[in-house]
């Protein structure tokens, strides 16, 4: 190369250093091949919009480190149905072992769930409905906690007079139906309380602080808000700071840990109680590995225990919830 000018024996050599780092880089990328995984779990997620839900896939990803040759592959719906039909037929065709899925709307999710459980074992979490066929459901009891909700209202109310407003998450959901039922059961038996309105939200902080400015327009006397889940508990909670409304009392559910989770608004003031709803992630991949290992005596149901969250809960109290949580 000595017959070359200068200029091009440095560009040749500048070439060379590129290329052997390339080639380096490729090699050591190659040596990091991850190890077999003994099993495939699909996990499909109704959305990611609900702070709630993504502490359910958190769950599953923190659980899932304890397993080292099984990896989680995740779908989120983004609350479209039929997206989430396909999202579970893709899970399907990569070949997954077991099935996890929170269900959007459990009616037209029925025939997806039910044709998976024809070939690999299905966990449904949160939402379940008599035409699914699965081999465990994880969840709540969402009328129970809609009684313990309607109790506290009672309470705050100090039963007395009162005019309460119910915001619900998605339409004709479970857990909406179930919630709200309870709660309707306690409040009917105070004739001096009222239901003067019931508001669908779809779980969303922002959807439930505009429906609720509205309202605060229409019913100027209100003095309770029983929100389906904290964030639209939050929602609610703008909507009156913003029109300097003072009076009024905020309920919701879920009592997540973090900044804007349900302890830490009760904490600051914000919502006068919340009650936990666990999300299942942790349990759900504890079972599907007892049911990938064919262990026997798996039951067809867990029930997940709920707490109320007041202020008047010890911070040692909620340290334990947090840590039951992790």
């Amino acid at each position: 190369m000595s017959f070359l000018p200068l200029k091009m024996r440095w560009l040749l050599a500048i070439c060379y250093v590129v290329l052997g780092t390339v080639l380096t880089s490729c090699s050591s990328h190659s040596q990091h091949v991850p190890g077999p995984t003994k099993f495939l779990i699909g996990m499909s997620q109704a959305n990611l919009v609900e702070p709630w839900r993504i502490e359910m896939n958190r769950e599953i990803k923190a659980e899932i480190q304890n397993y080292k040759d099984v990896k989680v592959i995740f779908a989120d719906a983004a609350q479209n149905s039929e997206k989430q039909v396909k999202d579970v037929e893709r899970l399907m065709k990569q070949g997954i072992d077991l099935l996890i899925i929170s269900p959007n709307e459990v009616k037209l999710l029925a025939p997806i769930v039910n044709k998976a459980f024809k070939s690999i074992p299905v966990i449904v979490l949160d939402r379940d409905d008599p035409d699914f066929n699965h081999t465990l459901y994880i969840g709540p009891d969402n009328e129970m906690i809609g009684k313990q909700a309607g109790d506290f209202v009672v309470d705050l109310l100090g039963g007395k007079k009162g005019n309460v407003v119910e915001v619900q998450g998605l339409s004709d959901s479970p857990p909406v139906i179930g919630r709200s039922r309870g709660f309707l059961q306690v409040i009917s038996q105070h004739p001096n309380i009222h239901l003067i309105d019931t508001i669908v939200a779809d779980w969303l902080r922002d959807k439930s602080e505009d429906q609720l400015k509205q309202r605060f327009v229409t019913y100027p006397q209100i003095d309770v808000i029983f929100a389906h889940n904290d964030d639209m508990a939050l929602g609610a909670y703008l909507a009156a700071t913003k029109l300097r409304i003072k009076h009024i009392q905020f309920v919701g559910i879920d009592g997540l840990p973090g900044a804007e989770g349900g302890i830490q608004l009760v904490n600051n003031g914000i919502l006068a109680g919340t009650f936990t709803y666990p999300t299942g992630g942790k349990d759900a991949i504890k079972y599907a590995m007892k049911i990938l290992n064919k262990e026997v005596n798996i039951p067809k149901r867990v029930t997940l225990q709920s707490s109320k969250i007041t202020p008047r809960l010890s911070i040692h109290s909620i340290s334990s919830l947090i840590n039951m949580m992790k």
